[in-house]
């Protein structure tokens, strides 16, 4: 029993099935789900496509946790990557074309990409520290979608990019089907291939994988480009649910969504051992916990205290030290008092 309470996925498991019992309990049409035109509605449904850009951003996030590093800047990266495919298929004479479509979208994660790749020169390269170096794209990412936007909120009206985060196919949403794919591929090049085990050494001790033959300068840089091309999916994801490109709002905070979801999942911030099914049920208990909060009619200023004491619990959950601690003080109180024969009683 107390080996399977020590499991990683235990407490996020238990934390996402408690929330989903909520709801249940609060409103009994959670768990119901409608088919209309083939497509299939509720709550769940939108649970799944609501969570793609942050899972998405989260499993970037794990890959450059791993490594011992952080992304603060995935929020702006965001932001450039919708600001970029929206402007060119707004110049196009055909915004509903496919082939604008398919151009914009390459264009919009190339260059999402290409943010990945400064960010992992600074830390790898460079030297700089993870927090510093994101923390420049972070401050200047949404100025450079700015200037790309020319600083209005950006609108187009077009089929092909609209289906992106709002079309479904074979019932679900199509966004479901683009995390689902993002979390196989990571998964396989991580738990399938050397890789995943190159990227625990390197998060562990990484002077000491360099000694040992790794290239850990390549495991970072390639961790924080994985994080920016997925950040720009992302962005496309987002841009497409609301069909324009706001460099304001564009993945605002989402990096601290990502963070507590990897957290969650049980991946540690010193780096080294990371779960990406951890972070799969941390992601969609995060997305639970939005839908819980918007549901008990929380108001929007106090719903980041509600959502910070609900993370809280889990995370000292997670915790050995205070599993320890509450384990020792059970034993203790269940554990009768006893004197001890060589006592002397004091009259």
């Amino acid at each position: 029993m107390k080996k399977l309470l020590t499991h990683r996925l235990v407490w996020p498991i238990a934390a996402l099935i408690a929330l989903i019992a909520v709801n249940t309990i609060s409103r009994p049409s959670f768990l119901s789900i409608t088919v209309q035109n083939g497509q299939l509605y509720g709550s769940l449904i939108d649970i799944l496509r609501n969570s793609a850009p942050l899972m998405l951003v989260a499993l970037g996030m794990t890959l450059v946790i791993a490594t011992r590093g952080i992304d603060l800047s995935v929020g702006a990266i965001m932001a450039v990557s919708g600001a970029v495919a929206l402007t060119i298929i707004e110049a196009s004479p055909e915004p509903g074309n496919l082939g604008v479509v398919m151009i914009a979208i390459v264009a919009a994660v190339g260059t999402a990409l290409l943010l990945g790749v400064w960010n992992g020169f600074l830390v790898s390269v460079l030297g700089i520290q993870p927090i510093i170096a994101t923390l420049v794209l972070m401050l200047a990412g949404r100025g450079v979608a700015l200037l790309i936007t020319k600083g209005f909120i950006t609108t187009i009206n077009s089929d092909p990019y609209q289906f992106m985060a709002q079309g479904y196919v074979l019932g679900l949403p199509f966004a479901f089907y683009v995390s689902i794919v993002a979390v196989i591929v990571v998964g396989v090049l991580e738990r399938r291939t050397a890789l995943g085990m190159l990227t625990e050494a390197v998060g562990i001790n990484p002077e000491a994988s360099r000694l040992a033959g790794i290239r850990s300068r390549g495991i970072i840089w390639g961790a924080y480009i994985a994080s920016g091309t997925l950040a720009g999916i992302a962005g496309i994801l987002y841009s497409s649910n609301i069909m324009a490109a706001d460099a304001n709002a564009a993945g605002l905070y989402i990096e601290l969504d990502a963070i507590l979801a990897v957290v969650l999942g049980g991946t540690s911030l010193a780096g080294g051992k990371f779960s990406i099914a951890g972070t799969v049920v941390g992601v969609f208990t995060i997305q639970t916990l939005k839908s819980t909060i918007t549901f008990l009619g929380v108001p929007p200023a106090v719903s980041p205290v509600f959502m910070a004491a609900a993370v809280l619990i889990v995370v000292l959950l997670q915790s050995p030290r205070f599993r320890s601690f509450f384990w020792t003080a059970g034993r203790s109180a269940s554990r009768p008092l006893t004197r001890r024969p060589d006592a002397k009683v004091l009259s």
